[in-house]
């Protein structure tokens, strides 16, 4: 397992600069206008995401009839499925069994190598939040859990992840739940990792790492279980993959209802409408029925037809009748959609609060009716933390243009205009040559009164100066232009550190590029740096040594 180190005091890679959420464009308005407890939302959501709505939801009596110890025992036997469960993890899945203990949670899908740094972030807020809960209402404790997606079947969004402008992709033709997607096809893509990252001390670690993960481990599902575990299971996360028969037996009366009555569809339907007609554009359309089939390779979508139920994009149908019965004796083979998912997290966790990024909080508030109407406890909607990481290189690209680190939210073209106007990138002249001008009329006049013929020879000498000037401006905008233009390339290139492909760095970059620059140190300070409470856009800026 990883070992973090433990900072000195006086020594930091990173101090912060934070900005507005609204100037760095990371969150939508549904969300923003959720933070800012926008009165017209206040019916979409119970508690609000501070310390007083914590407060306030432990003073009820939340999941008095949750079956804790066999909880408990499906999280141990999941735990059980790699090696590398930590301690201080299996000894939060036992306190689970206590009334007192709850859990925070955030979801994910397998992302190969972790994907992009967001889901580190996701993590690690998720993490804090529980020990910022802990410190606060020492009462009670919190547990961090890690749902992993196991059950989403788009291979192409966690197939690949980036590092130093490569790509790393993994070439598959499974198909299903991606979760059990054979990893046997990654030996290939490990070797080339290895030759990529070179044969420092932290490279070594980090093929290492994948090599441990997805190679030593059958599926991605028990890799992720695996690399997960060695980066945060020093913290106490625990991680709960919902594609279990035990945890699907307990949620069949929802399937039923789901599938038979499509209760969400409407309810779901309803708040979506709501929430359109205040303005807001929302995340999810739900479907009359919300759930998949799932066996093998196969993961299909269930519609209602006019005679029975049949799977989409497969020759398979089942009765009414046949799939009550699956329901029934094989519920593990029912998935939940991006609908009912969360649902079915609250009904089998005793969960408090949801960490998620914007796109996921503001589906979340679509959803609050379908949670009363089903009876299942609606948590306190977090956001995880939004970073972005300055090396000491680029920042001092940024202070010599001139701009500050914040600029950079700004458009390419938009800072480009503003450098070329700032530092006045046109040299003229014309003071200069009006000054010429009149020293030569009094010279031409004094001429012309000694001799009128020589006026024509002191004018052709006066456009000679004119035109030699003219000469020594334009070399002189050309040399400027030339100039600007490597300014101009600073800028586009500090744009693309920060925004590679035009995408926030934090959902492009994978955290590999940083931990071989930082090593275990890059993980460690960003556990120290990530804050729960705090709703901003947090610059993390190398010092400059």
């Amino acid at each position: 397992m990883l070992v973090i180190l433990h900072l000195e005091a006086n020594y930091k890679m990173f101090r912060i600069e934070k900005i507005d959420l609204k100037t760095s464009g990371a969150i939508n308005a549904l969300v923003m206008d959720y933070f800012g407890k926008k009165e017209t939302l206040k019916h979409f959501y119970n508690n609000y995401l501070d310390k007083k709505g914590f407060s306030d939801l432990l003073k009820t009596n939340l999941y008095e009839g949750l079956d804790r110890n066999l909880l408990s025992e499906i999280l141990l036997k999941q735990s059980n499925l790699v090696t590398n469960t930590s301690a201080l993890s299996l000894k939060r899945i036992e306190t689970l069994k206590q009334k007192n203990v709850f859990t925070v949670t955030t979801g994910h899908q397998l992302c190969l190598f972790t994907g992009p740094l967001y889901f580190i972030y996701k993590l690690f807020s998720t993490i804090n939040l529980a020990e910022e809960l802990k410190k606060e209402f020492t009462e009670f404790d919190f547990v961090p859990m890690y749902w992993m997606a196991s059950e989403d079947h788009d291979f192409e969004e966690v197939n690949h992840f980036n590092v130093f402008s490569k790509n790393f992709k993994w070439e598959s033709k499974q198909s299903g739940a991606v979760g059990d997607f054979k990893t046997e096809e990654l030996k290939e893509l490990s070797g080339l990792i290895k030759e990529s990252l070179g044969t420092t001390e932290n490279a070594n670690y980090l093929s290492s790492l994948f090599e441990k993960a997805y190679i030593d481990h059958s599926t991605l599902k028990d890799a992720t279980r695996f690399l997960v575990n060695e980066l945060f299971g020093v913290y106490g996360l625990v991680i709960v993959d919902g594609q279990d028969k035990q945890f699907k037996d307990q949620f069949k009366e929802i399937f039923e209802k789901e599938i038979f009555e499509n209760t969400s569809f409407n309810l779901v339907k309803e708040s979506t409408d709501a929430l359109n007609k205040l303005g807001y554009t929302t995340q999810v359309n739900p479907r009359p029925i919300n759930c998949f089939y799932i066996e093998n390779n196969l993961r299909a979508r269930i519609e209602k037809t006019a005679s029975n139920f049949t799977m989409v994009g497969t020759d398979l149908s089942f009765t009414e009748e046949e799939l009550k019965n699956i329901i029934k004796n094989d519920a593990v083979k029912i998935s939940p959609n991006v609908v009912l998912r969360p649902v079915y997290q609250q009904f089998i966790l005793p969960n408090i609060a949801y960490v998620g990024g914007p796109g996921e909080l503001a589906y979340w508030l679509q959803y609050k009716k379908m949670f009363d109407d089903l009876n299942v406890f609606f948590p306190i909607l977090m956001p995880r933390n939004f970073i972005t990481i300055i090396d000491g290189g680029t920042k001092n690209k940024i202070d010599k243009l001139n701009f500050a680190p914040e600029d950079f939210f700004k458009e390419a073209q938009e800072l480009i205009n503003a450098y070329q106007l700032k530092t006045n990138n046109v040299f003229a002249l014309d003071k200069e040559k009006e000054e010429l001008t009149k020293l030569y009329n009094g010279l031409i006049e004094k001429i012309s009164a000694v001799d009128k013929t020589l006026n024509a020879a002191a004018m052709a000498e006066l456009q000679k100066m004119i035109n030699g000037v003219d000469l020594l401006i334009g070399k002189a905008n050309k040399a400027l232009k030339q100039r600007s233009e490597t300014e101009i390339n600073q800028i586009t290139g500090v744009k693309q550190k920060l925004f590679p492909n035009a995408v926030p760095q934090e959902r492009f970059e994978n955290f590999a590029g940083f931990y071989l620059k930082y090593g275990a140190a890059f993980l460690a300070e960003l556990k120290e740096k990530i804050m729960p409470f705090e709703m901003d856009h947090k610059l993390l800026i190398e010092h400059n040594k």
